[in-house]
């Protein structure tokens, strides 16, 4: 078959970068055994991936008798990636080499009176670019940009939803212009679906293909990995779940216009005050999502104190309340807790909710506390577009 030699190059070439990747450096005997290739073969293919820009000599190895092996590593700089962390207060914008090491940072934070917040693709470009500049780049260097934002774009008319609260964002003619501005392709997810990208490439998911993601922090929302895909849903709503009418909330009519749903109002960060009181305890001052940490890592350091006992447990059982619907419906093998509103309550938190949720739902999936913990939605972000990048700069039968 015509061209088949240079496909089963590129294949040879993917895989080898992959173990770079994997690894870091390798040698050319040790590149060839882990691909099954012969010395002459692998010999070719790090001389042509040299050639490429792709690989980078980095030295020998040493320790051993005899000329040292020459070692290899992917070369940092062969591309760079892009994310950008939306929320209603600030922007949060990355940039990352193709080893996936971030190399430069940039925050932008939002005025505190709508009438004095900057267009969005000038918030967008302010970001992005003190990124760049952080990592001695320029926006032509990026091969691709990731943006999170609360909600999602709808694919079917490509504007913003299930995120009124993020002022600037819901013009109709938004995704066009930001295009207009910026050099590299631009994609958009939602910001819950982003950390789910980054538990499953780096955290507690790796290595599962079916898992919900439950996220406590700013809002309650959830992600939905069904066979190692994100599912986003005929509008971009799928994990919604903030919006959920639950046992033991009030029905909540009108959502979209409310902000809000039943599953939000019992067990969303802001009803830790209440539950705190309930329980005995006295509430920190400070927003919805740093009072509810501070609750508890403050309940989970103290597991003889029956106070602060009484708050998990009424805490666990409505974070179950929602997830045995999720649960029984999705039947998923992993559940991922994040989000400051539930990685602070640690192992006491995480252990009440699964022997709750064993209580109210007939199917058992695992409980677990998110790994990614620094920055998750602009974490994701960068493994999302990196995913991207690498698919296109490492294939080379283009």
């Amino acid at each position: 078959m015509a061209g088949t030699p240079r496909v089963l190059r590129a294949m040879n070439d993917r895989a080898a970068l992959d173990l770079l990747l994997e690894h870091g450096t390798l040698s050319r005997t040790r590149i060839g055994k882990l691909t099954g290739l012969s010395k002459p073969t692998a010999s070719q293919l790090l001389a042509r991936l040299e050639a490429a820009g792709l690989v980078l000599a980095t030295g020998t190895s040493e320790g051993r008798p005899g000329p040292g092996a020459r070692l290899y590593a992917l070369n940092p700089a062969a591309a760079h990636a892009a994310g950008l962390d939306v929320t209603p207060d600030r922007i949060r914008a990355a940039v990352a080499d193709i080893t996936g090491r971030t190399v430069g940072t940039h925050e932008v934070r939002a005025p505190t009176r709508r009438a004095d917040r900057p267009p969005v693709v000038r918030q967008v470009t302010d970001a992005l670019d003190g990124a760049v500049k952080a990592a001695g780049l320029t926006r032509d260097d990026i091969h691709r940009l990731v943006i999170g934002t609360p909600g999602a774009f709808d694919p079917n008319t490509g504007r913003l939803r299930y995120a009124s609260h993020l002022p600037g964002w819901h013009s109709p003619t938004l995704l066009g212009d930001l295009a207009a501005a910026l050099p590299m392709p631009v994609e958009y997810e939602n910001d819950v679906n982003l950390v789910a990208v980054a538990e499953q490439r780096l955290g507690a998911a790796r290595g599962h293909d079916d898992f919900v993601l439950l996220w406590n922090q700013e809002g309650l929302g959830a992600a939905l990995v069904l066979g190692g895909r994100l599912h986003r849903g005929w509008t971009g709503g799928a994990g919604e779940v903030g919006f959920l009418p639950v046992p033991g909330a009030p029905l909540v009519r009108q959502v979209g216009k409310a902000g809000s749903g039943g599953y939000q109002e019992l067990a969303g960060s802001q009803a830790l005050v209440a539950l705190a009181r309930e329980a005995g305890l006295a509430a920190p001052t400070g927003s919805p999502a740093e009072t509810a940490a501070a609750l508890l890592t403050s309940a989970a350091r103290h597991p003889g104190d029956e106070r602060h006992q009484r708050l998990l447990r009424a805490y666990a059982t409505r974070l179950a309340t929602g997830l045995a619907s999720l649960v029984s419906v999705l039947d998923p093998e992993l559940v991922v807790l994040s989000g400051t509103s539930l990685t602070s309550g640690g192992e006491p938190l995480r252990a009440l909710v699964e022997a709750e949720l064993a209580d109210l739902a007939a199917v058992r999936p695992r409980l677990v506390t998110g790994d990614v913990t620094e920055h998750p939605v602009l974490r994701g972000a960068l493994e999302s577009a990196l995913a991207a990048t690498r698919d296109e700069v490492f294939d080379t039968s283009r």
